[in-house]
């Protein structure tokens, strides 16, 4: 590879320095070459003005001019560990010493280590795993499986939902990031969300078992329509992530169980943001122990520290493959490296007791929100469980009219993030919402300090309420 570049750079008639270089670049500099070169997600390019960011450590990090961020959203919900952890650093460089690739037809030592840690992990008998590069490409093939066990061909899943942006899973996605990708694969079928502060099944007064009553009686409808002997899958993320922190209400997901055992359809829970320790609970699915037949995982899986998702399988479905084929294969498919980041990062997460560290600071999260609540006019909600949060904002409380559209920005919330960033609290703002999913690592110091700032900057949506 390497002569390959180097007679590149003759042909072009350029130094491998110039390629190669190890000069620091500016702040400027940086920003500038990205963009030139790169294509940003879910964006206009011409729009995005990236931080440029060359450290980070714990649950922070640093831009090129030497300011200091917290990191309010783990990235993108996925640095569960913190940044920066040497350990699961020194695991990497060990790998790449022993073996840095092997094909997925290999065996190797750390794909054997990881299935055996994460059988350990995961609920009921899901214990065998199917190594991906990513949360999209567990769920595409979490469907996969489900239509050649069960013959079937449809897909059930929710509006409020994100699964991915390959062309499976952004199909299985429900809100409008979908739009553009559409038609789609064929044969998904939507149900609404147990969204008990907007959901019209909702009614003043109800306890959450009820609500969940009326959710569930809609699928079964839903069902009757689709015909539930057609359902391959059920997909739900057990927790809603981006599209709100929906926390399921009392009896949701265990009815959601029967439902499936009734139509013969499996359960998939999405659990790539909810996964791995950032509800407090190694899987989500296990507040309400409910057992699903198949869990989709990636970010927490490495803490995002190298690339990796996962299908974790039942023998209902890991069985069904004995003797037939499984028609799914990905080139980097149990790359050990990868699998390295995750056996580190699995073990940090058990050394440090990160799991119970979500449990403890999700409770002194979720009263420093309610405070936000009681304090601004123009929060209408909060929800978190764990270290998995969010602040929805609103322009009357009374009518719930969402401060911010259902696509796009808005300037109350742009405003709102300018002051956030620029007091060094990095957060993800979509619609109406302010998300709060800092690293598991986080002590209650920072997260007292990261809620000040959120305090202050509340001020500018409270300006925009209506009476």
């Amino acid at each position: 590879m390497l002569p390959a570049l180097v007679r590149a750079c003759a042909r072009l008639r350029l130094p491998a320095s110039k390629l190669f270089s190890t000069k620091q670049m500016s702040a400027d500099e940086m920003v500038a070459l990205t963009k030139k070169h790169s294509i940003f997600s879910w964006s206009a390019q011409d729009a995005v003005a990236p931080i440029p960011m060359v450290r980070a450590k714990g649950c922070y990090f640093w831009d090129a001019t030497g300011k200091k961020y917290f990191d309010l959203n783990s990235q993108l919900m996925c640095t569960n560990i913190g940044h920066g952890d040497q350990r699961v650093i020194d695991a990497i460089k060990a790998q790449a010493e022993e073996l840095v690739y092997a094909g997925p037809s290999m065996a190797t030592r750390v794909r054997a280590e990881l299935g055996r840690a994460l059988s350990e992990l995961t609920p009921g008998h899901l214990d065998k795993f199917f190594f991906t590069l990513g949360g999209a490409e567990a769920t595409e093939n979490a469907i996969k499986m489900a239509k050649a066990v069960t013959g079937r061909t449809k897909i059930m899943t929710r509006y409020r939902a994100y699964h991915g942006a390959t062309a499976g899973s952004i199909t299985l996605t429900g809100d409008h990031r979908r739009w553009a990708n559409e038609p789609g694969i064929p044969g998904v079928v939507r149900v609404f969300d147990p969204y008990m502060y907007r959901s019209p099944l909702y009614r003043e007064g109800d306890t959450e078992e009820e609500f969940a009553e009326r959710c569930l009686e809609q699928i079964e409808e839903v069902l009757m329509y689709e015909g539930g002997h057609n359902v391959a899958a059920f997909i739900l993320e057990t927790v809603t992530g981006t599209n709100g922190i929906i926390i399921p209400p009392k009896g949701y997901l265990e009815g959601v169980r029967k439902i499936c055992d009734k139509h013969g359809i499996l359960m998939i829970c999405d659990e790539v943001m909810a996964g791995l320790g950032r509800t407090g609970t190694m899987f989500a699915c296990d507040h309400w122990k409910v057992v699903p037949d198949m869990i989709c995982m990636a970010k927490g899986l490495t803490s995002a520290y190298m690339p990796l998702g996962a299908v974790a399988v039942n023998p209902r479905v890991s069985d069904h493959f004995k003797d037939k084929v499984f028609y799914g294969g990905l080139t980097y498919s149990g790359h050990p490296m990868c699998l390295a980041a995750s056996v580190a990062t699995l073990k940090v997460m058990k050394d440090d007791d990160l799991v119970g560290n979500a449990a403890r600071m999700g409770t002194v999260m979720g009263t420093l929100m309610e405070e936000l609540k009681a304090r601004h006019p123009s929060v209408g909600d909060v929800r978190n469980i764990g270290l998995f949060g969010a602040i929805e904002l609103v322009k009357n409380r009374t009518t719930k009219e969402p401060m911010g559209p259902y696509v796009g920005a808005s300037p109350e919330t742009t405003k709102l993030g300018a002051f956030l960033k620029a007091n060094g609290l990095y957060a993800f703002i979509w619609r109406n919402l302010l998300h709060t999913n800092p690293p598991l690592c986080v002590t209650e110091k920072e997260l007292r300090d990261a809620f000040e700032v959120i305090d202050r900057a509340l001020d500018i949506t409270d300006e925009f309420v209506s009476p």
